[in-house]
């Protein structure tokens, strides 16, 4: 009974597993998948940035930019040619992928295979022969199915036509034979799937022209299945004797790693052990109804990285592995990075050494770690993303460190990348959050002296692609800028090593002058003929020396910084001219005015190298306007006319310079406006509108009552009399004032076109009234006018008028409809004339 109720629990575990696979394999948000989520597949590419020169932090460091991909780099190095490099990058809009090749270790270009319907996950491997084998994922339609693997002899010059290699659904890997054993250059790749709980294996004997599955195991229910080669160093050594296979199953929070062997070139394999290394790793967001492992919302995972020492050092044979766990292991921890080692080719374990070396790790997160065993040497790299340098923990460096020792113990870590980054970058549009697609994996190489590593980070806000060397050494020049040099003349450059990471090896320099002149030479040499220095700090210095008769013109110096076999590499570069002087034109307001010089218009402050004795014609360009500014020229800074030549013997830095000015916008519906139109910059002017009443239609008054101002500085009012008509000002930006008007009362009624001699208020008519009567008043001039109704007792009912009103005889249409019956009064009130009169309302 017992054995029934284990088979059925297992059998409904299965069951379980396999619907929610089914379920969430549809929509691709499966967190049993480490595909890139469907949602950000097949988006319409964006631009590519060229490449661009190193990131050089302050301290001398390279960062290699490549461009904007979308993570999951992977890179190798060509045994036969270690200035041979190449990384390999999801593509932005996951339309193929996008390939960066060097052939000096420097200078990076791009020619990527055409892979059919690919979908992400590029991988990469070299053999010993210098081919390159290059893995994408193949979506043909709604579901991935397999992987295609196309070949290049040149390191990425040309390749041949992708061949299909292996059957599955997610998470490839790949690796290469690189010994000269019974299997020397045979291909190895493994796959998820392509059902559930299944790893795929295959393998290409013939240089990657065609590839046959030779095995399955079916304990790979989550991403993470890794394949590499070693030697069988028992009963006798055998270069390329085994290949190692590693798979990643149950729990997210607990997996199995479960190590299988090949000792016949991966035609078949025994399991040698299933350890349970691994916890929980950063956060565990449910999405989907399932667990996904996160650090600050990126998705991530404890992938089983191993590889093996091929090196005829003294831990040949040793099986490495490397993963990132919780400390401690438990949920919303932070991880460190861990390595194990086997001496018995996957059979046995050590206890786990911790690689990161910060004093207090449980404050930090270390995770997403890759490895390499260099073939040469053995050394073991290790590289990860870090926190320990962010308080918040929200943003990382790349660290990397190695071990001589078998990875007894690693090396003080060293910090690779020159800038933080955030962890989650929500402008990079990887999708999926809260366990957000940032790229699963990234990786390393290496060649004797050096390694390479290639990572995505968000320094930009989005996945930028980068690479560096580790160990490495900064590089500087001094002074940074080169003065003017004429013919039969030297300067000198002191090119300086002022700190390492790690690096123990020669650097030697080279210099070359781009372009070469057309005339007389130029030569370039170190002092005392030392190029070279093996110890840290120290610098060497570069003489440039003119002959007679150097081709006048700007040059730039190179200056390389090469390591033993080449690798680490830097380039430094410095201007210098000869017989030339630079120009520097611009304006006072750079990027907005135009100017000329010989006739080429900039907005923009140039600098130009001119021939000792030339002419050069500068113009300024006035008035531009942009909107409701505008600009205007009132000087060059050599106190030139607006357009003149100046003469280059030496340096000139020529600045034209412009005042601004900014619109004041009058609007009125009434009356004259004065002031509107451009003013300069916080200097007095005088805005407003003629007259304060205005007639308008059918003699219909209009009365001035202030201004509504919009606009930093702007004036503003409240209801005034209209004694600010006219109001000074100084603006710093453009404005808008309006004015304020109120139509003269329609009760007010001028009633003659004559203008009568004196003031005076008339007896209302009819009196008594009921309810309305007229009250008649005489003005001899303009002037401010109030006529107000009071009651018997003299308290205020009702102002009829308050305004300023032109000479004229009025009447007033009184309604008292609101009043009780009585005696009331009205009384007028100007600044020459006042009267009071009673009048009588019956009801």
């Amino acid at each position: 009974m017992i054995g029934k109720k284990i088979t059925f629990s297992l059998l409904a575990l299965i069951l379980l597993i396999s619907w929610n696979y089914s379920v969430f394999a549809q929509n691709g948000d499966d967190p049993n998948i480490d595909q890139i989520p469907k949602s950000t597949r097949n988006n319409p590419p964006v631009q590519q940035r060229p490449i661009v020169p190193p990131i050089i932090s302050s301290d001398g460091y390279d960062n290699f930019f490549l461009g904007v991909d979308f993570a999951e780099p992977h890179v190798s190095s060509n045994p036969q040619n270690p200035l041979q490099i190449f990384a390999f990058f999801n593509k932005i809009g996951n339309v193929g992928i996008n390939s960066y090749s060097t052939l000096n270790a420097f200078d990076w270009f791009t020619n990527n295979p055409v892979f059919v319907l690919s979908t992400g996950d590029p991988v990469s491997a070299y053999d010993s022969l210098g081919n390159l084998f290059v893995e994408n994922m193949y979506q043909p339609g709604s579901n991935i199915t397999g992987c295609y693997v196309a070949v290049s002899s040149n390191n990425g010059v040309n390749w041949a036509q992708p061949v299909w290699a292996i059957n599955g659904y997610d998470k490839n890997w790949i690796a290469a034979d690189q010994t000269g054993g019974p299997f020397a250059n045979y291909v190895y790749t493994t796959m998820t799937g392509p059902s559930s709980y299944q790893g795929s294996f295959a393998r290409s004997t013939d240089h990657g022209q065609t590839f046959q599955s030779t095995w399955s195991c079916n304990t790979q229910n989550l991403p993470g299945m890794m394949v590499c080669v070693g030697p069988k160093v028992t009963g006798g050594d055998v270069p390329g004797g085994y290949v190692y296979v590693v798979t990643n199953y149950g729990s997210v929070i607990a997996p199995t790693y479960y190590f299988y062997r090949s000792s016949d070139g991966g035609v078949s394999f025994s399991s040698v052990s299933s350890p349970q290394f691994a916890g929980y790793l950063g956060k565990i967001e449910v999405v989907g109804g399932s667990s996904r492992p996160t650090v600050q919302n990126m998705r991530t995972r404890p992938y089983p990285f191993i590889v093996a020492d091929n090196s005829y050092g003294p831990y040949r044979g040793r099986l490495y592995l490397v993963y990132a766990t919780n400390v401690p292991n438990q949920d919303n921890a932070k991880p460190d990075i861990f390595c194990r080692y086997s001496t018995d080719a996957g059979t046995s374990w050590s206890s786990p050494v911790t690689i990161n070396d910060d004093a207090n790790s449980t404050n930090n997160h270390q995770w997403f770690p890759s490895i390499w065993c260099d073939k040469e040497t053995g050394k073991f790299y290790a590289k990860w993303f870090d926190t320990r340098n962010c308080p918040t923990s929200d943003s990382a460096e790349v660290y990397a460190s190695y071990s001589t020792n078998g990875g007894q113990s690693f090396v003080t870590n060293q910090k690779i990348s020159n800038a933080k980054f955030k962890i989650y970058c929500s402008s990079c549009g990887g999708g999926g959050y809260p366990a957000t697609y940032q790229g699963d994996y990234d990786a390393i190489t290496s060649n004797k002296y050096t390694s390479t590593l290639v990572w995505s980070d968000f320094r930009t806000g989005q996945f930028g692609s980068y690479t560096a060397f580790f160990p490495d050494f900064a590089m500087k020049l001094y002074p940074p800028t080169l003065n003017t040099i004429v013919n039969n003349d030297s300067t000198f450059v002191n090119v300086s090593v002022p700190s390492v990471k790690l690096y123990t090896d020669k650097v030697k320099f080279t210099a070359e002058i781009v372009p070469t002149p057309t005339t007389g030479t130029v030569t370039l040499n170190f002092v005392n003929n030392k190029d070279s220095i093996t110890t840290y700090p120290d610098s060497v210095r570069l003489r440039i020396k003119t002959s007679a008769n150097v081709t006048p013109g700007g040059y730039t110096v190179n200056i390389y910084g090469r390591g033993t076999n080449g690798t680490p590499v830097h380039k430094r570069s410095i201007s210098v001219n000869i017989n030339a002087y630079e120009v520097s034109v611009g304006t006072n307001r750079n990027g907005t005015c135009s100017f000329k010089i010989n006739g080429a218009s900039y907005t923009t402050r140039q600098t130009i190298v001119f021939n000792t004795g030339s002419t050069v014609n500068v113009s300024a360009v006035s008035p531009y306007t942009a909107g409701n500014t505008r600009y205007i020229f009132t000087n060059w800074s050599d106190n030139g006319d607006t357009t003149h030549n100046v003469t280059v013997n030496g340096p000139l830095n020529l600045t034209a310079n412009y005042k601004v000015q900014y619109n004041c916008i009058v609007m009125s519906d009434y009356s004259i406006k004065l002031g509107s139109g451009f003013h300069d910059s916080a200097v007095a002017f005088t805005f407003g509108v003629y007259q304060r009443i205005v007639v308008v239609g059918s003699g219909v008054g209009q009365l001035f009552r202030g201004w509504d101002g919009a606009g930093n500085g702007s004036y503003t009012s409240t209801d005034t009399t209209g004694l600010d008509t006219m109001v000074t000002l100084s603006i710093i930006n453009p404005i808008i004032e309006t004015a304020r008007w109120t139509q003269i009362p329609v009760g007010i009624n001028n009633i003659s076109s004559e203008i009568p001699d004196k003031f005076a208020m008339h007896q209302n008519y009819p009196n008594p009234f009921n309810p309305t009567t007229n009250i008649r008043f005489d003005l001899p001039k303009a002037t401010q006018v109030k006529l107000i109704i009071y009651d018997a007792l003299g308290r205020e009912i009702e102002t009829l008028v308050n305004e300023i009103m032109k000479p004229g005889f009025y009447s007033y249409t009184f309604n008292g409809k609101n009043l009780a019956s009585g005696v009331y009064f009205f009384k007028i009130i100007t600044s020459d004339y006042t009267d009071i009169k009673k009048m009588l309302i019956l009801k």
